[in-house]
């Protein structure tokens, strides 16, 4: 199987999982990070820090870029024009406020995301979610898959 649908595979494997905010477990429960996270446990192990409490403001009143600072040290930074399936977005949701949102591109136009009163669902990337877009980034390869594999 591809390193692309790996990725594509464990994200779609949360669709159903009930919307909780800071929660990260398959079925139970997550947000938008507890996806990206439960994710990342299941491509690489242990995540790579411990995750601090966050409200649900996101920083809104500092300012304070915490998910794409997270996404900086723990992925792959790549151009937006260039993410394709498998890769991460993260999305401002105000054009003056800190970006808060993340998903998984499944495609070239859907993405798998978590959504309060909605759950882990996938959707169309559409304009509006287009248009949104903070930064992309491309899960790190394990060890195991660098000789003869590309994401």
């Amino acid at each position: 199987m591809l390193r692309q649908d790996t990725i594509i595979a464990a994200a779609r494997g949360w669709k159903g999982t009930p919307y909780h905010h800071q929660a990260s477990l398959k079925g139970a429960g997550c947000d938008c990070l507890g996806l990206i996270r439960g994710v990342w446990r299941e491509l690489h192990g242990a995540e790579p820090e411990a995750m601090p409490a966050y409200t649900k403001d996101w920083n809104e009143a500092t300012g304070a870029e915490a998910l794409l600072n997270a996404g900086r040290r723990h992925l792959m930074p790549i151009a937006v024009e260039t993410a394709a399936a498998g890769d991460v977005l993260v999305f401002r949701l105000r054009a003056t406020g800190p970006a808060k949102h993340a998903g998984i591109l499944v495609d070239a136009d859907r993405m798998v995301h978590a959504q309060e009163g909605m759950g882990v669902v996938e959707v169309s990337l559409s304009s509006w979610w287009r248009r949104r877009i903070a930064a992309s980034f491309r899960f790190p390869i394990a060890h195991e898959e660098h000789e003869g594999s590309s994401v």
